[in-house]
C-alpha cells in the first residue's frame, strides 16, 4: 500500500461523520422505498375496468396470504368500497412475472411448461420451455393484482359501476342466442343475430357483418344426420350379410375337404387290404 494513500486515510474524517452517509443506501434499497400496489378491478356485468393505485400498505394488506380465486371483502380499502366483494384472478410481481394458478407458493418458481399451460405460448409444435412464474399466493412482492367484482357495494365506483361499455360482438352459439332473447325451439334464431356495422372506407360502402351461428339445427342438418344414420345401418347390414355368406362358403369348403380326406383314406385302406390278400 503506498504511503500517500495511508496519509489520505489519516487526514479524512470517519465515514459515519460525513453528511452524505446513508443517502445512497436509502436511494438504492428497494425495501425502504414507498410501497404501492396497483389494483386492476373489472366489473363483467357492465364490461368496465378500472386501475386503482393504493399507496397505504395497511389497506391492501387484506390480500396477503390469499390464493387466486379467493373472495375478499373490500371494506378495508376505503369507504367507497364498503360492501364490495372482490375475487382474485391474477397478478404480477415487481419484476413482471405473472401468478400461476395451482402453484401453492408465495415466491417465484421455475416450471417446465408446454402447450395448454397458462403463462406460456409455444412457438413450435411440441415445444416445452422452463419459465419463471409466480405462485398463486399473494405476498408483499406483488405490484399489480387483478380483481373481479363479485358483489356490488352500497356506493358506485366512478368509471367502474356507473358506466356501461356496449359489447362489440354478440353471442355466436344458437343456445346462447336463445338464452339472450328468451326464445323457444320453434323460433328462428337467424333473425336474432346481432350484426356489426363496418363503416365506409374509401370507395367501399358501409356494410354489416354477422357471425356464423354454431350448433344451428336446420332441415339440412337433420337430413344430413338422417342420411349418415342410414349409411351406418346399411353398412352394418352389409357386414352381417357378408359374414353370413362367408360362413356358408367356409362350411362348404370344410365339408369338401373332409370328403376328400375320407375318400383318400378309403382308397389307402382298400389298397392295403388287396396287398395283404395277395400275400
Amino acid at each position: 500500500m503506498p504511503f500517500w494513500f495511508l496519509f489520505f486515510l489519516l487526514l479524512s474524517p470517519p465515514l459515519w461523520q460525513r453528511e452524505d452517509y446513508g443517502q445512497s443506501v436509502v436511494a438504492t434499497d428497494p425495501s425502504t422505498q414507498h410501497l404501492r400496489m396497483k389494483l386492476n378491478i373489472a366489473y363483467p356485468a357492465l364490461g368496465t375496468q378500472k386501475c386503482i393505485e393504493v399507496e397505504d400498505e395497511r389497506k391492501y394488506r387484506i390480500f396477503y396470504e390469499k390464493r387466486m380465486s379467493t373472495e375478499v371483502k373490500g371494506d378495508a380499502l376505503g369507504d367507497e368500497f364498503k360492501g364490495y366483494v372482490f375475487k382474485i384472478t391474477g397478478g404480477n410481481d415487481k419484476q413482471g412475472f405473472p401468478m400461476k394458478q395451482g402453484v401453492l407458493e408465495a415466491r417465484r418458481v421455475r416450471l417446465l411448461l408446454s402447450a395448454g399451460h397458462s403463462c406460456y405460448r409455444p412457438r413450435r409444435t411440441g415445444e416445452r420451455k422452463r419459465k419463471s412464474v409466480r405462485g398463486c399466493i399473494v405476498g408483499s412482492d406483488i405490484s399489480a393484482l387483478s380483481l373481479v367484482v363479485v358483489k356490488q357495494g352500497e356506493q358506485d365506483i366512478p368509471g367502474l359501476t356507473d358506466t356501461q361499455v356496449p359489447k362489440r360482438l354478440g353471442p355466436k352459439r344458437a343456445s346462447n342466442i336463445r338464452k339472450m332473447f328468451n326464445l323457444t325451439k320453434e323460433d328462428d334464431v337467424r333473425k336474432y343475430v346481432i350484426r356489426r356495422e363496418i363503416p365506409a372506407k374509401g370507395d367501399r360502402k358501409a356494410y354489416t357483418k354477422a357471425p356464423k351461428i354454431q350448433r344451428l339445427v336446420t332441415p339440412r342438418t337433420i337430413q344430413r344426420k338422417r342420411h349418415l344414420r342410414a349409411l351406418k345401418i346399411r353398412q352394418a347390414e352389409k357386414v352381417k350379410e357378408d359374414a353370413a355368406e362367408y360362413a356358408q362358403i367356409l362350411a362348404k369348403r370344410i365339408k369338401e375337404r373332409n370328403q376328400k380326406r375320407q375318400e383318400l383314406h378309403m382308397k389307402r385302406r382298400l389298397s392295403s387290404t388287396r396287398q395283404s390278400s395277395k400275400q
